[in-house]
């Protein structure tokens, strides 16, 4: 007992047991961290002329090596579903400088949206495009996934994927006829004034189930007119502006007739 005492009280000890936490750490992260997109998955082709789309479109603003400037983030390791995403949108490159980067009809096709992006995860690894398995909203579960949304999203989204306003002249878009792709993608990167939703935040597996109710509120509600799916405030107003109207009119029209 007194040598296991002993052994415990080593002056050694601390450094061991931190040693022991670091690799645990290590390991746990490498579990739950997301999947990266990295240089070796694509062509040396490819990122070559991803590395000439990003001099002609996107160096004035982000540098030459993508490392940033005062006008714009470093693009080192932000990964291949960032670029896609912002390319795809139409986000980037941007029209003009403004609170947030809005959609616009997209400046690249597929194939360049692709080669930009395997230039770009080629400098540091990031975040993978999605598969087609894993946006594929048929595989998920809509309760779970309103649940999911209900407490993560809905809050600058809307209860339904509408979207609404945020401070500073920013806002949430709408998420209506976002692509399965692209919302899975908000999720992973947080673009704009969105959080980041990693893996280890929003399962794969969540994030589809998030796909799946969003998709399903597309179908149209079973209530008749949605009134933008907004909530009390727009169905308050309406009753209020027209239920009230109503019974200001019939008021001054029995006034009228009485007189």
């Amino acid at each position: 007992m007194k040598a296991l005492a002993a052994r415990r009280h080593h002056r050694f000890a601390p450094v061991v047991l931190l040693l022991l936490a670091l690799l645990v750490t290590g390991g746990v992260y490498a579990v739950l961290a997301p999947s990266q997109a990295r240089a070796d998955s694509a062509s040396t082709q490819d990122i070559e002329t991803g590395k000439k789309l990003f001099q002609a479109n996107c160096a004035t603003c982000h540098g030459l090596d993508a490392q940033g400037t005062a006008n714009a983030p470093s693009l080192i390791g932000v990964g291949a579903a960032a670029v896609d995403f912002q390319v795809s949108t139409g986000r980037m490159p941007m029209a003009m400088d403004g609170p947030q980067a809005q959609t616009k009809p997209r400046q690249m096709t597929d194939e360049q949206t692709t080669q930009l992006a395997a230039y770009i995860a080629s400098l540091g690894a990031g975040p993978a495009i999605p598969t087609d398995e894993q946006v594929d909203g048929s595989k998920g579960n809509p309760a779970t996934g309103a649940e999911i949304f209900r407490t993560n999203c809905a809050m600058c989204h809307n209860a339904t994927g509408q979207g609404g306003a945020l401070s500073e002249g920013k806002y949430a878009p709408s998420l209506e006829r976002t692509s399965a792709r692209n919302i899975y993608q908000a999720m992973l990167t947080g673009p704009q004034s969105m959080p980041v939703f990693n893996d280890a935040n929003i399962t794969p597996d969540e994030k589809r189930d998030v796909i799946a109710y969003l998709e399903a509120q597309r179908h149209g509600s079973a209530g008749g007119a949605t009134l933008g799916s907004l909530g009390p405030v727009s169905e308050g107003i309406w009753a209020w502006v027209v239920g009230l109207g109503l019974l200001i009119g019939a008021a001054v029209w029995i006034g009228a007739k009485s007189s």
